[in-house]
């Protein structure tokens, strides 16, 4: 399956209407027809990713909502997400996508690194930026994504850094993934999951150099095990 009917759109535009137990009850049938031809298309995502890339694992999302802290009790996501894990210690970075109508993209890199890994990159664009800037200026990768995410940042500077220091817009962020939208009218096209391939090739060198920033101590000495 190498692209997405419109009927998966119906049926999200459906559930969002009638979010609730029962409907889902009485719609099963449909919902399990729709996740099967989301999965063949992940399917495919994965297979074209492993002709250039190493994929160890494509996780598909839940659509029951975990509402247990959440004042929305909604029952269900109205999106269908999934993401594909790199292989090996020393491929770093994942590969996301979300399908939604009206609310598409594709997104990737590095959401809320664990403590060790965001001190590591902080430090590593403290020392220098130069590398990462250029990779985010390129002309294809600042068309498609322009630049870092900036919605979970801290308000001046993390701990132990300056908040004058010349590369602090990059040293503030919380977590180092980019995104790029896409039109219903896009997500149906008959070309949908070359546009996915394209745009998540574009996104290995700068998977390149973070992975060896993180699998590399600031001295540049690698930290895996032969």
């Amino acid at each position: 399956m190498n692209t997405i009917p419109k009927s998966a759109f119906e049926f999200l535009n459906n559930l969002k209407k009638n979010n609730h137990r029962d409907w889902m009850t009485e719609h099963k049938k449909e919902y399990q027809a729709n996740e099967k031809v989301l999965k063949a298309f992940y399917a495919a995502i994965a297979d074209r990713l492993n002709e250039n890339d190493e994929i160890e694992k494509t996780k598909v999302f839940r659509i029951n909502r975990d509402i247990r802290f959440s004042k929305d009790k909604t029952p269900y996501n109205v999106h269908r997400s999934a993401s594909f894990s790199r292989a090996g210690a020393h491929r770093r970075g994942g590969y996301y996508l979300r399908l939604e109508p009206g609310n598409s993209l594709i997104a990737g890199g590095f959401f809320g690194p664990q403590p060790a890994d965001l001190l590591r990159i902080r430090k590593e664009f403290e020392m220098d930026d130069q590398e990462i800037r250029e990779i985010l200026a390129t002309p294809n990768f600042k068309k498609a994504f322009d630049g870092f995410s900036t919605e979970y940042q801290v308000k001046t500077a993390p701990k132990g850094f300056s908040k004058d220091h010349p590369a602090i817009d990059l040293i503030r962020n919380k977590s180092f993934f980019v995104s790029h939208s896409f039109s219903d009218k896009e997500v149906f096209a008959s070309d949908f999951l070359d546009k996915v391939i394209y745009h998540y090739e574009l996104l290995r060198p700068y998977f390149d150099y973070m992975s060896d920033v993180l699998t590399t101590d600031l001295n540049g000495v690698s930290l895996i095990d032969d």
